[in-house]
């Protein structure tokens, strides 16, 4: 009898790896039967959403107040949704905040500790060594299975008695090791990448330092371009956002050409995200920068565990990727910084070496997804 899995995703990273998961599962159980929550790429692999991903795509407490009645609601939806569909494993993929919820009230509702409840299983692993380390006690209490990305993770996760597994990044099996760098614009020109992330709020709060930084660096370096590579929705948002810089612009949409947008660029300025993660494997020199609402800043600063935003530098124990985040996040500081990294070449070749280490800790032999969806099925 094939296997009903339900996958959850809230956000745009979640969406690839969900659809690379979806994949790699019908690559071993071709008749699974899926359903769930998610983006146009799930959507692509046969995932018919409950609802639009995007509903739940939002960070940070001041952000997530005005759209709490859509969330909730949302939360009740989906919980609904599992209870009626009644399937064998719930896959919830990244977004602990929406998962978790749905995942404590489908076991609530089930009542009778003899009904059968689905297997639970969480795909990216919550940051519990960065802040919050008890959550990973709290969690082994609703989840059956943790699937992780990096290899420091599982043993939080398994001393309290958690099934965990590290399977390695997904994006490494994506085709980033064998793209070329795409020609755009003017070849004998600097090419510098702005990241702005795919959230509204988050755009709209560091959308204006970046473009400052950016303009910046055009009044200092007259031979210079900008690579914005986005998703296609935002486009429009962003060439608005673009439209006074004093440089050419050349704004990417093309998912199939992912990889080799990021590598056209000769450096870049990124959002602290997994956007930073995805530049370091794609080894394109960067800093990256980062202001939140200043309510959830106050918070966050007591809970945070770790002195590094950027994943690489959490990896490599070390500020190998300059971080501007918050007080820090200065135009005037980040273009100085993006100079000297296009100027200096032993700078830029610190940087990449150290990336050559990263790639080692986040690569894996056997394809992530693969490994992943193993996992799941003999569960």
């Amino acid at each position: 009898m094939p296997k009903h899995i339900y996958l959850m995703a809230g956000e745009a990273s979640g969406d690839f790896l969900g659809a690379q998961l979806m994949k790699a599962i019908k690559s071993q159980a071709p008749d699974t039967i899926f359903s769930g929550v998610g983006g146009d790429l799930m959507i692509e692999q046969g995932l018919e959403s409950l609802f639009p991903m995007n509903d739940l795509s939002v960070m940070g407490i001041a952000e997530v107040l005005p759209r709490l009645r859509l969330i909730l609601k949302r939360i009740k939806q989906t919980t609904d949704n599992i209870g009626k569909n009644k399937p064998d494993i719930v896959v919830s993929i990244d977004a602990p905040d929406f998962c978790f919820r749905v995942i404590k009230g489908v076991r609530k509702r089930a009542g009778d500790p003899s009904q059968q409840l689905p297997k639970f299983v969480h795909y990216v692993a919550p940051t519990v060594w960065a802040w919050r380390p008890k959550r990973a006690a709290k969690i082994a209490q609703f989840l059956d299975a943790q699937i992780c990305l990096f290899d420091f993770e599982p043993p939080y996760f398994e001393k309290e008695g958690l099934k965990a597994i590290s399977v390695g990044h997904p994006m490494m099996e994506s085709g980033i090791k064998q793209a070329k760098p795409a020609i755009i614009g003017d070849v004998d020109t600097a090419k510098i990448g702005l990241f702005f992330g795919s959230r509204g709020g988050e755009i709209k709060r560091i959308s204006p330092t970046i473009i400052e930084a950016a303009q910046k660096i055009a009044n200092d370096m007259p031979k210079v371009e900008f690579i914005v590579p986005t998703l296609p929705h935002l486009q429009d948002k962003l060439a608005d956002l673009l439209k006074d810089i004093d440089a050419p612009i050349h704004i990417e949409t093309n998912k199939d050409n992912k990889w080799s947008t990021f590598k056209a660029c000769d450096v870049a300025i990124a959002v602290s995200g997994t956007v930073g993660l995805e530049l370091s494997a794609a080894n394109v020199p960067h800093v990256i920068a980062y202001r939140m609402n200043s309510i959830t800043a106050k918070i966050v600063r007591h809970l945070i565990q770790t002195p590094y935003a950027h994943l690489s530098n959490i990896m490599l124990d070390k500020e190998a990727v300059p971080e501007f985040i918050q007080d820090e996040c200065d135009p005037d500081d980040i273009a100085n910084e993006v100079l000297s990294l296009l100027e200096n070449e032993s700078y830029q070749r610190d940087q990449t070496d150290d990336f050559i280490k990263v790639r080692e800790r986040i690569g894996s032999i056997e394809s992530p997804s693969d490994k992943a969806a193993d996992f799941i099925l003999n569960l």
